[in-house]
């Protein structure tokens, strides 16, 4: 995953709380400080005294203007060079009034940085500079007390502050929870890939144990035809066989085996089981309250990595059903044969209890999948359209000297 670049500013510091605006976003901002600067002109204007003529006069009606749009354009840069342009904006923002909402513009945009001392410091230049706008013109009479005209600039001040440091906080916020959301996607990919390793080494040990117990019949029994020249020829016949099979179920299991690193050098696992526990397993699930349908068909005999992964298969399902679906009832069937593969379905009608599941790694199924996988077969699961979960398998099952020369 690529390294998102961040915004610097031209202090050289990462804007952590500066994200990409689209130009609606800035279009509105730009309007509405525009607004803000025409009320400003229009207040002065009005209160101009009736008849009242000078150069102040002019300023206000053609120099005032342009200098509040040539602030207005500034702008537009405030976000990447904030101090500089909230400077320049609102010490000229001292000669304008229609300059006001400009003024306030570059100042909400430098509160977004959070930074106290600068913003302190253009927010007291701001009151100023208003305050120095507020005696530039001529008032009419009665005008508004000092201490109230510079309350109300105080208060401006201060919301578009408060505002700015909110705007900052959120996108700090949502920066925040973005980075991460990135870093638990990265955690979760890595603990996904962790399961698929820690799968294949278990499969790897599984079958590592059944080929060394291959090779070491097949041993034995080129051993005993070696050694013994006076067997009669049908045993001798039997015993060449019986290598010849040993062997080409040796060498098909090697090939699973090949770039499977074991986990663990060290110790054999238990005897794996085969179809053969498949009731006992079943039993198992009666007993801790599942409600299984099983009824073992012939199948033949398949290899032992054919007949562990069957049973993990129907394992799996049965421990899915009884932490999701309680209540439910499960239907498992094994069919298929020498020749056509083995087809194993575990279906659940669906959860008949409101309980909460117990936690779960949520790893089951991935680990099932790769074991399939290795196997050469095909796993799917997905949700019943009548309701409950469906789990199904095919594993292949070649016939007896099937691909071989």
């Amino acid at each position: 995953m690529a390294a998102q670049r961040r915004p610097i500013g031209e202090d050289g510091l990462v804007i952590v709380s500066q994200v990409k605006l689209k130009p609606w976003q800035h279009g509105w901002r730009l309007v509405v400080a525009a607004l803000l600067g025409a009320v400003a002109w229009l207040a002065v204007a009005s209160s101009l005294p009736p008849g009242y003529e000078d150069l102040r006069t002019e300023w206000l009606l053609f120099g005032d203007p342009v200098i509040g749009l040539g602030c207005l354009v500034a702008s537009m840069w405030r976000r990447k060079y904030p101090l500089s342009v909230a400077t320049g904006v609102v010490i000229v923002s001292a000669v304008s009034a229609s300059a006001g909402g400009a003024a306030l513009l570059v100042l909400g945009s430098l509160a977004t940085r959070r930074r106290p001392l600068e913003t302190t410091f253009m927010a007291l230049a701001c009151v100023g500079t208003a305050a120095v706008t507020e005696g530039l013109y001529p008032r009419g009479s009665d005008p508004d007390p000092w201490w109230l005209s510079l309350s109300f600039i105080v208060l401006i001040t201060g919301i578009v502050v408060a505002i700015g440091a909110a705007i900052g906080a959120r996108r700090e916020e949502l920066q925040s929870l973005r980075e991460r959301a990135e870093s638990a996607e990265r955690e979760q990919v890595a603990r996904a890939a962790e399961a698929r390793i820690v799968e294949r080494h278990r499969i790897a040990r599984e079958m590592h144990d059944v080929l060394a117990h291959r090779v070491s019949l097949v041993a034995m029994q080129a051993g005993v035809l070696g050694h013994r020249t006076d067997l009669p020829p049908a045993q001798a016949s039997m015993l060449a066989r019986g290598i010849a099979d040993g062997a080409h179920q040796a060498l098909e299991e090697l090939r699973e085996v090949l770039g499977v690193l074991r986990a663990s050098p060290g110790g054999l696992e238990p005897p794996q089981p085969s179809l053969a526990n498949l009731p006992a397993l079943v039993a198992d699930a009666r007993a801790l309250g599942v409600n299984v349908a099983y009824t073992p068909e012939s199948v033949g005999t398949p290899p032992d990595l054919l007949a562990r992964t069957v049973y993990r298969i129907v394992q799996e399902g049965l421990t899915n059903a009884g932490k999701h679906a309680p209540g439910a009832e499960v239907c498992v069937t094994v069919a298929g044969g020498e020749g056509e593969g083995l087809r194993v379905t575990v279906r659940d009608s669906g959860a008949t209890k409101s309980v909460t599941p117990p936690p779960s790694a949520g790893f089951g199924l991935l680990g099932l999948s790769e074991r399939v996988e290795l196997a050469g077969g095909e796993l799917d699961h997905h949700a019943d359209p009548d309701g409950g979960f469906v789990l199904t398998a095919w594993l292949p099952w070649p016939a007896r000297g099937e691909g071989s020369e």
